[in-house]
């Protein structure tokens, strides 16, 4: 389990040192910002949204490792899926960091993965949920997210 375990933080810091998707998206048509108090995490998500498919998605903002990989990571999830299965993403993914999946379900999250020992840290489920809450709010009524 260590070697898992090294290899899940050398996945969270290499996204976190060099996130992909940030960055603004001038053609985006939906926005959202996210806030997580109890660590100070800041985020703005922007996608572009065209016949019910994620064309492309970014963000910005300042939080901590956890906050910034889970946000590259979801990005390169979404990106070029239908919302309603970016939706089923997020229920996935907000269970696997809550109360854990089975093997099956954790296996079809790929990368995504890489936080499921996150439940173990309840004050770190929000940092890893944050970008989640966000682009939901993004896709739905654009309204400001928060963990609280």
């Amino acid at each position: 389990m260590p070697d898992l375990r090294e290899l899940y933080q050398e996945v969270i810091l290499d996204h976190h040192k060099r996130p992909r998707n940030f960055g603004p998206l001038p053609e985006g048509n939906r926005h959202a910002k996210g806030h997580n108090p109890l660590c100070g995490d800041r985020l703005t998500v922007h996608a572009q949204v065209a016949d019910g498919i994620i064309r492309d998605v970014r963000f910005e903002g300042a939080g901590c490792a956890i906050s910034r990989a889970s946000a590259s990571l979801m990005t390169d999830a979404v990106k070029g899926r239908p919302v309603a299965e970016a939706q089923r993403l997020f229920e996935e993914f907000h269970r696997m960091v809550t109360v854990g999946v089975d093997d099956e379900i954790e296996a079809s999250l790929g990368k995504l993965s890489v936080f499921c020992g996150v439940r173990e840290f309840p004050s770190r489920v929000k940092c890893a949920s944050l970008a989640w809450h966000t682009l939901r709010s993004a896709l739905g009524d654009g309204r400001d997210a928060s963990t609280e």
